[in-house]
């Protein structure tokens, strides 16, 4: 047997990998679990962003695990600050902050043809060691709004004040009686505009395109509240469904066509909005030409109203083009003086997986892949798998994102969906540890096939041609080489689930080892279960929607032959569906 350093190796942790090492703990798959951290603490996003108004823009209790529900939170709309608090007390909780690595990267990940296991190059950014580990599993769980994007406006290191991205943010830079530029107007700087204005001597923003703008009413939750919902049986379940309702029908505005009346209605009602709250000489910058749909909506949290002060000047008709050592100069001329330039410029989704190199079978890489197959767009199985990169499941990949509901469902749906394809390698592993002779057949491989992966991208990729991101807009979800889709998920959010569940046949193979003779072997994988849908469908009706047993993440039942056995009985579907209602 080749030697390995752990079983499960998770590359990031946030919200992702955190519930992808908690879920393979809480269903005693492994414990020999490591997750490789650049940080310095776990929770991602809500440990890295900290610029002033950092929030988020789906209900608190839904924008949580459904295994971990917490009835404190203070309001609907919870700030970052509390958010990353209820991340690092779920990591407490389930003791997963002893498996991280902190301050650590990930340089390579490279499949060993032979041992069939991931070798993986570590540097640990404290010390610049370098090391490697090998693992039966690799996770990536690095998020696709993690890399922000770079300054390519001309002249930033002429600058000579602070300039930084507000994921980068800059926490000595003191604004008060400042002049302060802001490039982008998306959700970032709509949290952070209307604060750095306060004190501010003068705040210009310069925004290249409207977006629609929603009114968030964020509630205070009272003692009454929070105690019903730690107290009362079923209340905190009944008020996610209720949250998880509301957002996902709205997907049923998203299709070009049968959607059109919806989006017009919501058009009128954003512009409406937008003349009520914001000053007439900035409606036509506010108020966007395109659908409604095309990029996900943004919480008025007080910006509109900011709009008024007279130290806040919106730009849209005059972009920057070049920054300058005392400020930045537009297309028309115009000298605009800044002590600090903020960048609110979003991030690089298309560049998936950066900076990290991953080589699957034969050496080919990760991007070689994509560039040969879908000409540099990355594509993936259910946003999770890449043919020829056995063991390997990526996490908010490929067409995971949803312009309507919340990433920390989709996060568990994938957990569930790769936990079912782990199980059968992680048994058979543990088996062969039990056993001197291990089992006359070791399972050490589980991968997609290129006719399956393909045919599921050939149904996503036309399936998006009928939804608004192909109106003609531009968009951050579109690959800038291709124009292929590489962000948003085509369907309601409860069908992803129900495609991490239901597997189809054939899908996938595993690789056996005959310990007798060392011979591998590829067998087809047979996805079980089909027995379990007429009792799936059956508790469907007594739950009240498929979306009320969507996240029951239950143990995978392993192999039988060469069958994983994914079907679900009556009660479990019942158990798990009122356990584990829907999350983000």
């Amino acid at each position: 047997m080749s030697s390995i350093d752990t079983d499960v190796l998770i590359i990031g942790a946030g919200p992702s990998g955190l519930g992808t090492a908690i879920q393979l703990k809480r269903h005693r798959l492994t414990s020999s679990i490591e997750i490789v951290e650049k940080c310095g603490d776990v929770g991602g996003t809500w440990l890295v962003n900290t610029y002033p108004g950092c929030g988020c823009d789906v209900a608190s209790h839904f924008y949580s695990f459904s295994f971990a529900l917490n009835p404190d939170w203070s309001q609907k709309f919870s700030m970052r600050s509390e958010i990353q608090q209820y991340f690092r007390n779920v990591a407490d909780q389930y003791d997963i902050v002893p498996h991280c690595r902190f301050f650590s990267t990930v340089d390579d990940a490279r499949w060993n043809d032979d041992d069939h296991l991931w070798e993986v190059k570590i540097t640990n950014q404290q010390t610049k060691e370098t090391y490697t580990r090998r693992a039966k599993i690799v996770v990536s769980a690095v998020g696709s709004l993690s890399v922000p994007k770079p300054c390519e406006v001309p002249g930033a290191e002429e600058f000579n004040g602070p300039l930084f991205h507000s994921a980068q943010w800059d926490h000595s830079l003191d604004w008060k009686d400042k002049d302060i530029v802001v490039l982008g107007n998306g959700c970032s700087a709509t949290q952070f505009v209307p604060i750095m204005s306060q004190s501010a001597r003068h705040l210009t923003q310069f925004a290249r395109q409207a977006h629609f703008l929603a009114e968030r009413p964020n509630p205070v939750y009272s003692e009454a509240f929070k105690w019903v919902m730690r107290w009362v049986p079923g209340a905190m379940r009944a008020y996610r469904f209720k949250l998880y309702a509301d957002m996902e029908k709205d997907f049923a505005g998203f299709d070009i066509e049968s959607g059109k009346l919806i989006r017009e209605g919501l058009k009128e009602e954003n512009e409406k909005y937008v003349k009520r709250m914001a000053p007439e000489r900035y409606w036509e910058a506010l108020i966007p030409r395109h659908e409604i749909g095309c990029k996900r909506k943004v919480m008025d949290t007080d910006y509109l109203a900011t709009l008024w002060k007279e130290n806040v000047e919106l730009i849209s008709d005059d972009p920057v083009e070049k920054i300058t050592e005392t400020g930045v100069l537009t297309r028309k001329g115009k000298q605009v003086r800044a002590d600090a330039i903020v960048m609110a410029t979003g991030f690089a989704v298309y560049r998936m997986l950066f900076p990290i190199e991953i080589h699957g079978q034969g050496g080919v890489s990760m991007n070689e892949y994509w560039d040969s197959n879908h000409k540099g767009a990355a594509q993936a199985y259910l946003g999770t798998c890449v043919p020829g990169f056995p063991n390997l499941y990526t996490l908010m990949g490929p067409n995971t994102v949803t312009g309507h509901l919340s990433v920390i469902y989709t996060i568990e749906c994938q957990i569930n969906f790769a936990l079912r394809l782990m199980t059968p390698v992680l048994k058979s592993l543990h088996a062969q540890q039990r056993s001197l002779m291990g089992p006359s057949n070791e399972v050490t491989a589980v991968d997609v096939t290129p006719e399956s992966a393909q045919r599921h991208i050939s149904w996503l990729q036309n399936k998006l041609s009928k939804l608004v991101w192909s109106s003609g807009c531009t968009s951050w979800a579109l690959d800038p080489k291709t124009g292929l889709n590489i962000a948003m998920y085509p369907e309601y959010q409860f069908i992803f689930w129900w495609r991490s569940v239901f597997i189809p046949k054939k899908d996938f193979a595993y690789e056996v080892v005959d310990k007798k003779s060392g011979r591998h072997e590829r067998k087809s994988l047979t996805v079980g279960g089909w027995k379990g849908m007429h009792n799936f469908l059956t508790a469907s009706v007594v739950v009240g929607t498929l979306a009320a047993s969507a996240l029951g993440v239950r143990r995978a039942g392993g192999l039988e032959e060469t069958k994983i056995v994914v079907g679900r009985t009556m009660r479990e579907v019942l158990e798990g569906g009122t356990r584990m209602l829907i999350s983000r």
